[in-house]
């Protein structure tokens, strides 16, 4: 191979090299951003359980009014039933206080059901709050540690920038455009060696697609130094270093 095609293989390293350091750049970052979505999660769901209660406490305090109510208008029908001059006032009185007793009886429980709610709902509160600031704490400890291995992440990815640099300038601007191209198309992976396939004398595929690429195709990147591209993923195919020999 020539210098354009050495030159793009060369290119082609330091690449995977450049987007693997970008990612562990991407990884770090995204951590923390993770960890604070954990947090703002644990927070909603803080406010959802407070909003909760404060609606249960709302109703617990409309039944309390509602039995307080009942509760004097049982002292009136009390007082009623002592002042009845017949049987039949005396029945009717008698039949609403009963009624009216057996409702308060069914309120009385309703509001016990709350306040059991009630307290239920804010010890959910509490350990939530407690997950809350654990969380917290251990999103500054991750910013911290993120911010460390970021700045060493960067540095990486910089200091390879650099050779990316380098060795782009050595190459024509007519491939290095298709190299571009193409790897961002494949996350990177523009470059790809040709592969004799086993067993078959003369065969040989892509090593990206792993489809077939015809002999002349291989006959010409061993006597041209020309962009050849696979005709199915449309990548930069090479001969690989030991083929160059035996093809």
């Amino acid at each position: 191979m020539g210098p354009v095609l050495n030159g793009l293989m060369k290119l082609q390293s330091v690449e995977n090299r450049l987007r693997a350091g970008k990612a562990k750049l991407a990884r770090c970052r995204r951590n923390v951003v993770i960890q604070e979505n954990q947090v703002r999660s644990l927070q909603n769901a803080l406010e959802a359980k407070k909003e909760e209660i404060q609606l249960t406490k709302v109703q617990y305090d409309r039944l309390n009014l509602e039995l307080k109510a009942r509760d004097e208008e049982i002292a009136r029908l009390r007082a009623a039933l002592n002042s009845a001059k017949t049987n039949k006032e005396y029945a009717a009185v008698l039949t609403h206080l009963n009624t009216t007793k057996a409702d308060n009886s069914k309120i009385e429980s309703e509001i016990l059901d709350l306040l059991k709610d009630i307290e239920a709902d804010e010890a959910e509160c509490k350990e939530i709050q407690n997950h809350v600031e654990e969380q917290k704490k251990q999103l500054e400890e991750l910013r911290k540690e993120s911010a460390t291995m970021a700045n060493k992440y960067q540095a990486e990815v910089d200091e390879i920038q650099v050779q990316w640099d380098e060795v782009a300038r050595t190459i024509p601007p007519g491939p290095l455009e298709i190299f571009n191209r193409v790897a961002e198309t494949y996350d990177g992976q523009a470059v790809v060696t040709v592969e004799q396939q086993e067993g078959r004398k003369g065969a040989y595929s892509c090593g990206g697609c792993f489809m077939g690429i015809t002999a002349e195709n291989v006959n010409l990147l061993m006597t041209k130094d020309d962009i050849i591209r696979c005709p199915n993923c449309t990548r930069i195919i090479v001969l690989g270093g030991s083929q160059t020999d035996t093809l």
